[in-house]
């Protein structure tokens, strides 16, 4: 198993990982072969023409910076789902039941991202697919209305669960879990990337609920890579499980996937469109559903290790270039769970280079092209670092081919000047 911390240095680097980054045949064997190799010319796209700068994109999957770039094969197959007019409530159907087979669930739904998953999957929980309280929600009346969630797993995405009229009730303990749930509790809530953090973990979430007869969800929306993850945390027990379509699957990034516990996905489908009620506005369209299916379907036949690989080699370029300057320290990283890929942990001496972290994030953003990376320490909690030390991630995943070289460039010179 590959150790998660690794140092990097330039006789690695020479000795045969900078091929990897520029091989066509590993670009296509991992499915990285997406778009053409980084544009040249400024202001030679739609967005720079609008005014809006395009940003190399060294942070990761993130929503604020669009997700992903999709595949050739995902364009394709939303193009060509633009061009027909289907039954909306047939397409959810069919589609629903072709990502069950591939993945190995008993049942899935494609919904507006993980965050109108969350929304559909709690009024399932709340309503149990009875038409007639779907209909009335956001008011709970007369309907269980309480959503457990441990303190440590608190975050933004309570907005989602809220909007069906229901409660946020706050644990820490197993025992807390236990004396909480009541006949009013109509969820538990675990967000998995932070299940370090808590102290109840997944199987023991999960276990409560079927003690309880309480839905468990899992919002697990980075968390592929590994490719079993999909299926995983269905067979562990849990309910519902949502994964975004627009992060590791490389799909539409206004898309979701929500899967699991047959009943439960129903009732979640039918409170969105186009059969209305609380998920109206959280409307897919038939091009995200069907270009979501081909994510799907790419993803499952990729090579992931040669993805591993080529990510591998990107990490090992940019290292190779900050290997000769003092007091600059770069070692590769795999996050525990969400955006489980190689990362770069970059630190540097503050004594010696007289620039902090957010200093250099941000000359990184006003140069040209303009590059966003990760904070220092990011998506490493348990990292210690000495207090003179500051530093950046640096997430390989979203460079187009040749991006990985302007990166290490730009870092170089910005921290050797």
């Amino acid at each position: 198993m590959q150790p998660k911390h690794r140092l990097l240095g330039r006789r690695r680097f020479l000795s045969g990982a900078a091929w990897l980054s520029t091989s066509p045949s590993l670009l296509a064997a991992s499915g990285l072969d997406r778009s053409a190799a980084a544009p040249q010319v400024k202001n030679d796209n739609d967005y720079c023409r609008l005014g809006v700068p395009t940003y190399i994109n060294a942070l990761g999957t993130v929503t604020r910076l669009g997700g992903t770039i999709m595949p050739p094969e995902v364009v394709r197959a939303m193009d060509e789902a633009g061009q027909h007019f289907v039954p909306m409530a047939d397409l959810h159907e069919k589609v629903g039941e072709r990502l069950a087979r591939l993945i190995g669930v008993e049942a899935a739904t494609v919904t507006s991202g993980a965050a109108g998953a969350i929304t559909q999957g709690t009024a399932a929980c709340v309503t149990r697919g009875d038409p007639d309280r779907t209909a009335q929600l956001p008011d709970t009346t007369g309907m269980p209305n309480q959503v457990i969630i441990q303190k440590s797993h608190r975050e933004a995405y309570e907005a989602q669960i809220k909007l069906v009229g229901t409660r946020v009730v706050e644990v820490e303990t197993t025992d807390q879990l236990e004396a909480a749930i009541n006949p009013g509790t109509a969820m538990l809530f675990f967000i998995n990337t932070f299940n370090p953090k808590g102290r109840i973990d997944r199987q023991t979430w999960v276990a409560m609920g079927k003690k309880h007869g309480v839905p468990t969800f899992n919002d697990a929306a980075a968390d592929v890579p590994p490719k079993g993850r999909l299926s995983e945390y269905v067979r562990m027990g849990f309910d519902l499980v949502t994964f975004s379509g627009g992060k590791g699957l490389l799909g539409p990034q206004s898309s979701g996937l929500l899967m699991g516990r047959k009943d439960l996905v129903m009732a979640a489908r039918r409170c969105g469109s186009p059969w209305g009620g609380i998920g109206r506005g959280m409307k897919v369209g038939k091009e995200e559903m069907i270009g979501l299916l081909a994510a799907v379907e790419r993803y499952l036949k990729i090579d992931h290790q040669a993805e591993r690989r080529l990510l591998q080699s990107r990490v090992d370029t940019i290292a190779a270039a900050l290997a000769s300057i003092p007091g600059v320290h770069a070692e590769s990283f795999v996050p525990e769970i969400a955006n489980h890929v190689p990362h770069l942990s970059l630190e540097w001496d503050h004594e010696r280079i007289p620039i902090t972290s957010a200093e250099a994030s941000g000359r990184l953003k006003q140069g040209q092209p303009p590059i966003e990376v990760g904070g220092h320490r990011w998506m490493q909690p348990n990292r210690q670092s000495p207090d003179n030390m500051q530093g950046l991630t640096v997430s390989v995943w979203m460079l187009r081919p040749g991006e990985d070289r302007i990166v290490a460039e730009r870092l170089k010179s910005l921290l050797a000047g």
